[in-house]
């Protein structure tokens, strides 16, 4: 154990970086992570288990960073162990730097979550405790890992941290240890202005272990680690008491701590001197950008630690490995992502059925072959067909972490991010359901995954306006369009940000389920129908066959020479675009009917192909049940798209097509108009 000295003496060390990093940029967050050094230079030196010469070992505690604003704390600790460099530090916030003003998800660097919307990250570190301990069930001691996050007033703050508290105390997760760093402060108020909530009373009722210490105190720091390690059957919260801007000096030379305006912007705009502040600190203020010799020593001891540590356990871990052939190949496919063979052609799906009923048949397929696939649900999984797979294992349970399936209750937000910790954490395929309407809620999540990269699947039912009684609250109209628009942005790898896939009937979603399941670049998400669709026709008798031509995203369902105009849906619009040509086809007009499950997919084929399905020149209309501009960029032509825009209303189905035009005879006349125009 290092004396507190030395460890206070490195934790100055890290303030030091920590101003400069913000005064060099101009720009950033300083006073909050001063406050935190102490306990991140806790966690580092003498507790968190890591491999210094692997970084993607699975059995490597976690530390995930909520408040991303804090990235200074995090990045000047990684540099005490030599993930980033003096002029990595002095880069940030800088173009092309690695060291960008919110950590963005690097494990070779240290960086286990991209961090920045208040709450989202420890919500990721909760789901990561869930994917260790399904793990651990079936791996034993190899995934005997500790999860630690880290919080702020502002993510306490945060309505997701009610459902990750909620989901990690019901749990009883005791393998994720919490520091919340507590010091009173928000970037324009002080905490008491906005907030009078005891915290540590609301965790204890959510079934938390609650350790109250001094947050900037090495000793109190370290026994609650301690006795968050030792808790069984619930996780620990550890609030940490600390000072704003610790180590801050006023340029009249009285405190500079605690203070509100220290917390997002340079030191030196709040009034607070640098040099003296830096050379109290330790520092030179000529050159802050240094680690402190004994500092260095001190990490580089612990690094040896870590390296014996680690070469004990990689004997311990071949042993295991020569004495559990099969469960060690398993575990390593799975988290090198390999997934298994599967014979999507042996899916049987009932006729003219619902997708969200055909995804469950799919769902069914997969809990039965696939042992690493979690799948959640926000309360409706007998409603968004995820007990299809729920209907093979059985849902994951405090002390039990056999099943496969977690039962959310109405927190879709929490979900989805939990789902996300699950991926960060890797060995497991993370899905989670709810009504595509409620995809507002997942908005934030949905995003966040997509800049990771991550192969989260999203499986959103009840599609459109035909969710019918239930009225417009639960009616998505612009959903789709706002969704679709992450298949228009490209994420850092130059490749759409999410796969967004709407199948056309039932053999269309097996198809597209295959996609999803394939996919392990980015979100997935497949929107599918409340309703029973009729299944489309066949070229040669054998629907199943033609549905494999989904997998490039958009195809022709059916054609005729020298079409007069392209008619362009996606889901259950292209069963009624298939009535209305064979009303015009009677009357002679020549017409091709595309189902367009991912536009994202579509444009990313050759041009011929493209050409082939939507031939330039040729007049094209578009039906859908959200808003027109949802085929724009397909259509071309606002006025050629029939689509809905409003609200819906509250109504049977059925009654709502004829109502609003969704009918074969309506939508026949309104193509006469853009082929006769």
């Amino acid at each position: 154990m290092n004396s507190k000295e030395l460890m206070n003496k490195a934790a100055d060390n890290i303030r030091v970086l920590i101003a400069a990093m913000v005064e060099k940029a101009k720009s950033g967050h300083p006073g909050g992570a001063m406050g935190g050094a102490d306990f991140v230079n806790v966690l580092y030196s003498e507790f968190l288990i890591f491999d210094p010469d692997e970084p993607k070992w699975a059995g490597r505690d976690r530390f995930f960073l909520d408040p991303g604003h804090m990235s200074p704390m995090l990045y000047s600790q990684l540099a005490m162990i030599g993930k980033y460099t003096m002029e990595d530090l002095q880069n940030f916030r800088q173009w092309g730097s690695c060291t960008p003003g919110h950590p963005e998800v690097d494990v070779e660097r240290g960086v286990e979550n991209t961090s920045g919307p208040l709450g989202q990250g420890h919500t990721y570190a909760v789901g990561a405790a869930i994917a260790a301990k399904f793990l651990a069930h079936r791996f034993g001691w190899m995934m005997s890992q500790t999860i630690y996050a880290y919080i702020s007033d502002g993510g306490i703050q945060e309505e997701i941290s009610q459902g990750a508290g909620r989901i990690a105390g019901h749990l009883g997760l005791d393998n994720l240890i919490m520091f919340y760093d507590s010091n009173d402060i928000q970037l324009s108020t002080t905490v008491k202005e906005v907030d009078s909530e005891d915290v540590a009373m609301k965790y204890k009722a959510w079934g938390w272990h609650v350790i109250e210490i001094n947050g900037n105190d090495v000793d109190e720091i370290r026994k609650a680690i301690k006795e968050g390690k030792e808790t069984v059957g619930k996780p620990t919260l550890i609030i940490g008491h600390t000072m704003m801007g610790k180590g801050a000096i006023k340029e009249d030379g009285t405190s500079g701590e605690n203070m509100v305006s220290t917390h997002g912007q340079p030191l030196s705009k709040a009034g607070i001197d640098m040099k003296s502040t830096i050379e109290s600190l330790g520092g030179i203020y000529e050159n802050p950008f240094r680690i402190f010799p004994e500092v260095e020593q001190m990490y580089n001891d612990r690094l040896d630690h870590l390296r014996k540590l680690a070469a004990e356990r990689k004997v311990e871990e071949e042993k295991w490995r020569s004495e559990n052939e099969e469960v060690a190949k398993k575990m390593d496919a799975w988290f090198n992502n390999e997934l298994p063979e599967l014979d999507w052609d042996s899916i049987e799906q009932k006729p003219s059925q619902a997708t969200r009923a055909a995804s469950a048949t799919c769902l069914g397929f997969l809990a039965k072959n696939v042992e690493n696939m979690i799948v959640a649900s926000a309360d409706l999984s007998n409603s968004d067909k995820t007990d299809g797979f729920l209907k093979h294992t059985h849902a994951i349970k405090k002390d039990d972490f056999s099943g496969c399936f977690l039962q959310m209750g109405v927190s879709e937000l929490t979900m989805a991010c939990l789902a996300i910790g699950m991926a960060l954490h890797g060995g497991v395929i993370p899905a989670c359901g709810t009504f595509f309407v409620f995809s507002d809620y997942m908005k934030p999540a949905m995003r966040m995954a997509a800049l990771m990269e991550l192969p989260v699947k999203f499986i959103w039912t009840h599609d459109a306006f035909r969710v019918g009684e239930d009225g417009p609250t639960h009616e998505p109209v612009e959903h789709e369009a706002q969704v679709r628009l992450l298949e228009k942005l490209q994420n850092h790898s130059g490749r759409n940000s999410m796969l967004v896939l709407r199948p056309a009937d039932v053999e269309e979603t097996t198809v597209a389920w295959k996609m999803a399941f394939e996919n392990l670049q980015t979100p997935s998400a497949l929107i599918l129908s409340r309703q029973n669709i009729p299944d489309l026709p066949s070229h040669d008798n054998d629907r199943h066959k033609d549905a494999k031509l989904a997998e490039y995203g958009a195809y022709a369902v059916s054609e005729d020479e020298k079409p007069e105009c392209v008619l362009i849906a996606s889901g259950s619009e292209v069963a009624t675009l298939v009535d209305a040509a064979r009303i015009l086809r009677s009357e002679g007009y020549r017409l091709s009917v595309v189902s367009v499950p991912s536009e994202g997919r579509f444009r990313e084929q050759p041009e011929e192909y493209q050409e082939s399905i939507m031939p330039t020149g040729v007049k094209r209309f578009g039906l859908t049940a959200g808003l027109p501009v949802t085929l724009l960029s397909l259509v071309g032509d606002e006025k050629a798209i029939y689509g809905l825009n409003s609200f819906g209303f509250s109504a049977p189905y059925k009654v709502l097509d004829e109502k609003l035009g969704f009918t074969a005879d309506n939508i026949a006349q309104k193509i006469k108009e853009v082929v006769i125009e």
